[in-house]
């Protein structure tokens, strides 16, 4: 069974999913990085593919993104850094980057490497959503992968009804339609759209992404949904703190708090 399936049959409430830039802060930092997440007892991991342009990222990401390419990470060297880690993880892996890169290396030998090391889910946010029914969908489910797409609180009840019809896995709830980052609070908008989404009785599980940084935060995503996504505090944290473990700690102090 794919891991992410299992996570979400296991556990329907709570679930904290982290996110990093593969290549950041050091180039062979993917591995301790998902170690320490998993030994802290992190529910998912979302490993983010770094790319020169990355529209949807606020500072934090961009600048991770621009160092991890800096520092000499690409497709290829992730794959390899991560061809052994299913001999020591449990947890259920996703893979977030952009278009341009994955085409690059090319979308069936993208699926089947994820396949091969133990990816489960892939998050690709500027695919469009009728080029994934046509061209991409059939491809990812031979390779037993999970293609998670994102809705915002402009998306529309059909468009999101139509998602969840066709993927699986989780459906990523963007707090918001700008970059990623972290805020202090949600205001009610964002709790209506929360609440809103969670009303419509999806298939699919929800997690809430882009602003998550602390407890306030990480409370609202979590009410009337199954979970939320860091990813801006914990980059900046991996930016400020010698180990992974340290960065781990803290961000899960900051989520108490």
């Amino acid at each position: 069974m794919n891991r992410l399936t299992q996570l979400f049959q296991n556990q329907t409430h709570q679930i904290l999913s982290i996110y990093f830039t593969a290549g950041y802060p050091n180039l062979g930092d993917t591995i301790p990085i998902l170690t320490a997440l998993e030994n802290h007892g992190i529910d998912l991991a979302e490993i983010g593919i770094p790319f020169s342009d990355p529209m949807a990222d606020g500072p934090a990401i961009q600048k991770s993104a621009g160092d991890a390419l800096h520092n000499g990470m690409s497709l290829k060297l992730l794959f390899e850094q991560l061809k052994n880690v299913r001999a020591t993880l449990q947890m259920p892996l996703i893979m977030m980057g952009y278009l341009n890169p994955i085409m690059q290396y090319g979308f069936e030998k993208f699926c089947k490497s994820c396949e091969e090391v133990g990816i489960d889910g892939v998050i690709i946010p500027d695919l469009p959503f009728a080029d994934y029914l046509a061209n991409y969908k059939t491809i990812a489910k031979r390779h037993n992968l999970k293609m998670i797409m994102l809705i915002t609180p402009e998306t529309s009840e059909t468009r999101i009804r139509l998602i969840d019809e066709h993927t699986e896995g989780f459906i990523y709830m963007v707090s918001s339609a700008s970059t990623t980052g972290a805020q202090q609070s949600f205001d009610q908008s964002k709790q209506d759209y929360f609440t809103r989404v969670a009303g419509m009785k999806l298939r699919n599980p929800l997690l809430v992404g882009f602003g998550i940084s602390n407890k306030v935060t990480l409370d609202a995503a979590s009410e009337h949904t199954n979970g939320a996504i860091v990813g801006s505090k914990f980059i900046q944290l991996l930016g400020e703190f010698e180990t992974p473990d340290e960065a781990v700690t803290e961000l899960l102090k900051a989520l108490k708090n």
